[in-house]
């Protein structure tokens, strides 16, 4: 039987939490290190429809991209949606571990396999943090380029395809020509300096707030917002995948309640 400190230091071997930002909160954030483990859930956001199937479906452990609790807390109690979700978790005694941008960054993390999805060569980092035993740059965000110059057309036709998704939002001449291209998952915009320097044509990314979307078209890159959900969440179902292959003796399922809270009208 493994216990949940086998799980994170799993997890921590494939997603660094050294490679997490200076402001995240990762790793082992609720739950007893020698717990043994049996089921475990993974989603992208502990909500009040995921932890109520966590409870339901009898889960020792929940991996969620996003941590909870995020920020630190001088109390916990019910008077909260946060307290009341820890609280029900905490009392069904279930575990909670968030790899959040450890993950984000992880070599074969949620962008990389963004922009391997997408078909990009020469992948490599936006930033650097660090290398890896085999001297690989490590860092957030990622580049890479096309073998031959695509329209900004089929380049959103790539990411709808890859992401399994109806629509997107784009800033730019959609007849445009998109060699380089960066990536970024969730709320990446703080790396659109990164994408410029490295003279990507498009950047693709969950979401930005207006004006960085007006930054991006004056500096003449193009620019497709998947929205944060859909940017992530298909990792959330690699992730299950993963577990479920390092640890077959374990029930791991990625969230079948988990749904986008944006909805078109």
């Amino acid at each position: 039987m493994i216990n949940v400190d086998d799980v994170g230091r799993f997890l921590d071997a494939f997603a660094p939490l050294r490679l997490a930002e200076a402001w995240d909160n990762v790793g082992l954030l609720v739950g007893d290190r020698q717990r043994s483990v049996s089921r475990i859930m993974t989603c992208l956001t502990i909500t009040d429809a995921t932890a109520e199937e966590a409870i339901r479906e009898g889960a020792d452990l929940i991996v969620t991209h996003h941590p909870l609790p995020f920020t630190a807390l001088k109390r916990l109690t019910t008077d909260t949606a946060e307290g009341r979700l820890l609280w029900s978790l905490a009392g069904a005694g279930i575990s909670i571990y968030s790899p959040h941008t450890a993950f984000d960054s992880a070599p074969e993390g949620i962008n990389q396999r963004l922009a391997t999805g997408l078909e990009l060569h020469d992948i490599q980092p936006l930033t650097t943090r660090s290398e890896d035993v085999d001297g690989r740059r490590l860092g957030a965000g990622r580049w890479g380029h096309f073998p031959r110059p695509v329209s900004l057309a089929e380049l959103i036709h790539a990411v709808k395809r890859f992401l399994n998704i109806d629509r997107v939002q784009f800033v730019g001449d959609i007849d445009r020509s998109v060699s380089r291209v960066a990536v970024g998952c969730g709320s990446a915009g703080d790396l659109m300096a990164e994408a410029n320097r490295a003279q990507c044509d498009c950047f693709v990314t969950g979401e930005v707030r207006f004006h960085t979307a007006l930054a991006t078209e004056a500096n003449g890159m193009a620019l497709i917002l998947t929205g944060h959900y859909a940017s992530e969440r298909f990792a959330v179902e690699f992730l299950a995948q993963l577990l479920s292959r390092e640890f077959p003796a374990t029930h791991v399922w990625a969230s079948t309640r988990e749904r986008d809270p944006l909805e078109w009208a």
